[in-house]
Formats: structure tokens, C-alpha cells, sequence
């Protein structure tokens, strides 16, 4: 089989924009701290609760919470994300993790956002902290909570192990979801 020259060079230019794109949002969450991540976390929380208040709800009955204060997004063909967040249970941190995905397609765009995953159940709790990873879609089971779902939300409702919110998105990117995303403990 015969490579043309044109055929290369697409190739190419594909697998260095793709590297690229995932390098500029990799630096720039690399070099958070603890005492960063534990402030962002609480700011995070806050503006969730501002705009949702329903996740507000959700805190007061969770067995743990996890916050992903910011997420950098970007892709071109190949993409990826990556962000680092902290467990809390009964309002004491519990540890640091890091959520990584990556995704090929027809993409193209770089995005921020914070999500924040309510464990409600000690089953979920246990399974992030006995997992070498929690792969989002498979152990527990993790509703993504929408506007219209959140006004809905009581504790007569909650039937979940974990619900998520997305919020604070800002870039341009095609799609958002943390289906397939594997949250990792890190040491801090």
C-alpha cells in the first residue's frame, strides 16, 4: 500500500494537533496544590449552590462529595480532559483524585467546566475508595442531573447512588459529557 504525500502530510498535521491540544490543558492544571484544590473545591461548591439549589439539597444527605473545581477540555479529532478535584465526607476532606478522559471524533475546541459527584449511598463510597479507578458508566450508577431534572429532585425522588452536576462551562466545544471519564486517587 502506497502512502502519498498528501495522505502523509494530513496524517501528520492530524497527530500534531491533537498533541497539542491535549498539552495546552494539561500544564495548566498539572501544579495544583492541596490547599489550592481544597479552596477551589469550596468556591466550586458555592457557585453549584448559587445556581442550582437543588444540589444544595443533595449535599445535605450525601455520604460523600466529590468536586472537580475545573476540567480543561480540548480536542481536535483526538481529544482529552483533565482536572483534579477532593472527596469530602462529613464535611472533612477525604482525599484527592483526578478525573481523565479522552475521546476521538469529529471534534474540535477547547472547554472548562466543574462537575460535582453527590455519592449518596456508603456502596458508592466504598467502591471509589476500594477501586484502583472509578470509570463513570460502570460501578455505581451516576445520574447526570439537568435543569429541569434538578427543580424535580427530592429526597422522595432520590433513587441514585450518585447524582452529577455539570456547571461553569466556558470554551467552544461541540459536546459535553463525563461518561467514560476514570477518576483516579492522587496524593497531595
Amino acid at each position: 500500500m502506497t502512502i502519498t504525500r498528501r495522505n502523509l502530510l494530513q496524517k501528520l498535521l492530524l497527530i500534531s494537533a491533537a498533541s497539542l491540544s491535549i498539552a495546552s490543558f494539561s500544564t495548566q492544571t498539572l501544579a495544583a496544590t492541596a490547599e489550592d484544590l481544597d479552596k477551589d473545591a469550596a468556591q466550586a461548591l458555592q457557585t453549584l449552590y448559587k445556581s442550582n439549589p437543588a444540589a444544595e439539597t443533595l449535599a445535605a444527605k450525601a455520604k460523600g462529595i466529590l468536586v472537580f473545581p475545573k476540567i480543561i477540555k480540548a480536542g481536535l479529532v483526538f481529544g482529552g480532559s483533565y482536572g483534579e478535584g477532593v472527596l469530602t465526607k462529613s464535611a472533612k476532606h477525604a482525599g484527592y483524585f483526578n478525573s481523565v478522559s479522552a475521546s476521538w471524533g469529529w471534534q474540535a475546541g477547547a472547554e472548562s467546566y466543574g462537575y460535582v459527584v453527590f455519592l449518596m449511598s456508603e456502596k458508592a463510597v466504598r467502591y471509589l475508595d476500594n477501586s484502583k479507578g472509578w470509570e463513570l458508566g460502570v460501578g455505581p450508577s451516576v445520574v447526570v442531573v439537568n435543569e429541569g431534572m434538578a427543580k424535580n429532585l427530592s429526597t422522595s425522588t432520590l433513587k441514585g447512588d450518585s447524582y452529577a452536576f455539570i456547571f461553569d462551562q466556558q470554551g467552544l466545544m461541540a459536546s459535553l459529557s463525563i461518561e467514560g471519564t476514570k477518576i483516579t486517587r492522587i496524593k497531595r
